[in-house]
């Protein structure tokens, strides 16, 4: 007991001066460099296009000049779909930062254990099936992803939630949620097939101003969630024995995590799709630039934005054959080799161990 009380002083002692403390220079070096090639793979990709601009022309008509064919190229056509892969970005990146530090395992992102692929289970089912379209297809991959999450977390506690449990049931889900679509598609009319495949991997072709206020709106209330539990968070990250004598309350902590964590990455999914592997890989990235753990939320979402609008630019200009590629495509190439490099790693690891 004694040693548990001097355990708890010292992290306390951390916490104070962590939060006296301003951010490493490293840290505020590391963002605003991400913040800077955001920036300019966002000018790019509004600028160029079967119709280029200057970037003397696309800042007048970003400020309110420029011809009207510019203003239209803009305003109604690359713009929207450059903000709205901006705020699915920062969603699914700060997702899977906070399963991952949560439960404390790297392979505790939304789309390796099952939330993005039950929203999307949901979605081809109401597309397929039901015939829905537009705002119901949406509503039924947000609905998708809440029940998957939290069968998930029912099937997984044995009084408490494991974390590995988790991950493993979630896995298990995956791979039902994949057979599912499977079986959805080929049951399916050709064209509407066509339509469903953007549930399986993800795209923004569809960005409109109403997407964006509806991202904009929920990360407006979620956000601030986030950076209020982090504190929790990192207590938690101490252990449950720790962080219950610092004065957390464990589970309910745990579950206003999940609960923020299935939200923000529910909704992007809702709105564009799963785009594969952005929640997995963008805190990791995000740890190694700063040489150092702890939770990288702002660093983790800056990676998601520079990983979607990279892979978005790509899908748009350098792999289009007639058709253009999904964005979940170009994103699914950077995250696989990664998830195989992962679990090379931990396997080598596991058996020096």
């Amino acid at each position: 007991m004694s040693a548990l009380r001097g355990r708890t002083a010292r992290a306390g002692e951390r916490d104070g001066r962590a939060s006296r403390n301003p951010l490493p220079a490293r840290t505020l070096r590391i963002i605003i460099g991400l913040v800077v090639l955001a920036v300019a793979l966002a000018l790019v990709s509004i600028a160029v296009g079967a119709y280029t601009l200057t970037l003397p022309d696309l800042l007048a008509t970003l400020f309110g000049g420029g011809t009207s064919s510019d203003q239209f190229i803009v305003f109604k056509l690359r713009l929207p779909r450059v903000l709205l892969a901006v705020l699915v970005a920062v969603a699914f990146g700060l997702s899977g930062a906070l399963f991952q530090s949560l439960l404390r395992n790297a392979l505790a992102s939304p789309d390796i254990i099952g939330i993005s692929g039950g929203a999307s289970v949901a979605a081809v089912l109401s597309l397929l099936v039901f015939g829905a379209t537009g705002v119901i297809v949406s509503l039924s991959a947000l609905m998708g992803a809440l029940v998957v999450a939290f069968t998930i977390y029912l099937l997984s506690w044995r009084s408490g939630m494991n974390g590995m449990r988790f991950v493993l049931i979630g896995v298990g889900i995956a791979f039902m949620a994949q057979s599912v679509i499977g079986y959805l598609i080929t049951r399916g009319d050709v064209r509407d097939a066509q339509q469903a495949l953007v549930w399986m991997v993800g795209g923004l072709g569809g960005a409109s101003w109403g997407d964006i206020l509806i991202i904009a709106v929920s990360l407006a209330v979620l956000l601030p969630a986030v950076f209020l539990l982090a504190s929790k968070l990192r207590m938690l990250q101490l252990g449950d024995d720790l962080a219950a004598g610092l004065g957390v309350s464990v589970q309910r902590s745990r579950l206003a995590l999940i609960v923020v964590a299935v939200a923000l990455v529910a909704i992007a999914t809702a709105l564009v799709g799963p785009l594969a592997f952005v929640a997995f890989v963008s805190a990791p990235i995000a740890r190694r630039l700063m040489r150092g753990g702890g939770l990288a939320l702002v660093p983790s979402a800056l990676v998601a934005i520079v990983l979607v609008l990279g892979a978005d630019f790509v899908a748009q200009h350098l792999l289009t054959t007639g058709t253009q590629v999904p964005t979940g495509i170009v994103t699914g190439i950077v995250g696989a080799p990664y998830l195989l490099w992962l679990i090379s790693t931990t396997n080598r690891e596991g058996r020096a161990s």
